[in-house]
């Protein structure tokens, strides 16, 4: 008796596990309150960025129209733009455009979940996922911040503001276009895994996943012997805001070869209802999301009532 009851939970678990999803980036807004928790942004340093704002504010114009003067004068950027020789006004017109909503952002403090999508966003844009399809090197994303860190610098040295109030302001800019930063290149590298492989499948969406996307299908690259779990991992890290609809987040615990001890870590399951097909036959009564893919093949995503 005992013996078969082993069998049959060890079986059940093998199953259970072919339909999960482990390995997922953190969501957006779980890798933004991490770094800010990480960070530890003080009342002190809150309240001294308040009282820097409205000196920053008073030249924020200036920052604008310095940072995109220096950007079409620097070689390097001038050539990622496309601005070697004449800067295209309408394109400028969108990126000062874009620049002053997030600085407007940045010095109201913004620290919801909507604005780390906002910055994971850009992220995506910086790895040439925007409309304009413009790679932008970490290196200029990374050198950009500090930047901006000059330019507040700059300009509270000049306020009203005495040496410790200055101090605590910076200290909290610092940290938190810090946690910007790190929101940004999260973004970039997430499209940037996205796009990587030799080979690409197809992934139709239907429902009501279809207006979170955007889309109705989407092409996904992958590297040969991916499993079908490997590119739907692939899907919800670059669309995140698909997960809280679709999966439903599980704990696990895991050996690892480097500790004595179990790690705890998250696993996705799909909620009742939701199927999943390869080529038009549905993986909840075939082998599961470990099923190997080739570029002949054809993934869709089904919500409940479809």
């Amino acid at each position: 008796m005992y013996p078969q009851l082993v069998f049959l939970q060890t079986n059940q678990e093998r199953i259970s596990a072919s339909f999960e999803l482990r390995n997922l980036a953190p969501t957006p807004a779980e890798e933004w309150q991490r770094t800010l928790a990480f960070l530890g942004l003080s009342m002190v340093e809150k309240a001294a960025m308040a009282r820097s704002v409205e000196a920053l504010m008073g030249r924020a114009v200036e920052l604008v129209v310095d940072t995109y003067d220096y950007l079409q004068k620097f070689p390097a950027t001038a050539a990622i733009l496309g601005w070697e020789e004449s800067v295209d006004v309408e394109h400028l017109e969108e990126r000062r455009r874009f620049f002053t909503i997030w600085l407007a952002r940045t010095l109201g403090m913004d620290t919801s979940e909507e604005f780390a999508h906002y910055l994971f966003r850009a992220g995506k844009f910086h790895a040439g996922h925007g409309p304009r399809q413009i790679h932008t090197p970490p290196t200029y994303v990374t050198a950009s911040i500090g930047h901006v860190l000059a330019y507040f610098g700059r300009v509270l040295g000049e306020s009203a503001l005495n040496a410790r109030q200055m101090a605590a302001a910076m200290a909290g800019w610092s940290k938190y276009l810090s946690a910007q930063l790190n929101l940004m290149l999260f973004g970039y590298h997430i499209a940037r895994e996205f796009e990587s492989g030799d080979l690409s499948i197809r992934l139709k969406l239907f429902g009501t996943v279809r207006p979170i996307v955007g889309k109705s299908e989407v092409i996904v690259r992958f590297h040969p012997a991916d499993t079908v779990a490997r590119v739907l991992g692939k899907f919800f890290n670059y669309y995140p805001e698909a997960r809280a609809q679709a999966l439903e987040k599980t704990w696990d615990t895991e050996e690892k070869s480097h500790s004595e001890w179990l790690e705890v870590v998250s696993v996705y399951l799909f909620r009742k209802g939701w199927r999943i097909l390869l080529n038009g036959r549905d993986l909840t009564y075939e082998s599961g999301f470990d099923h190997p893919l080739t570029p002949q093949d054809e993934i869709a995503i089904f919500p409940p009532g479809r």
